[in-house]
């Protein structure tokens, strides 16, 4: 069985939805968020 994996700019858009709409479990879970949404946006930048 295949699955589709989505894109980094669909996973940051996905993070970035549920940062907006309040959708996680408290506060602890909102910083790891915010950290993932980071990290994929600075690897993203990064030139190879």
């Amino acid at each position: 069985m295949e699955t589709k994996s989505p894109s980094a700019l669909e996973l940051l858009s996905h993070i970035d939805q549920k940062i907006q709409s309040g959708n996680y479990y408290d506060s602890v879970h909102k910083i790891k968020l915010m950290t993932a949404k980071d990290m994929i946006e600075k690897i993203l930048s990064t030139e190879f």
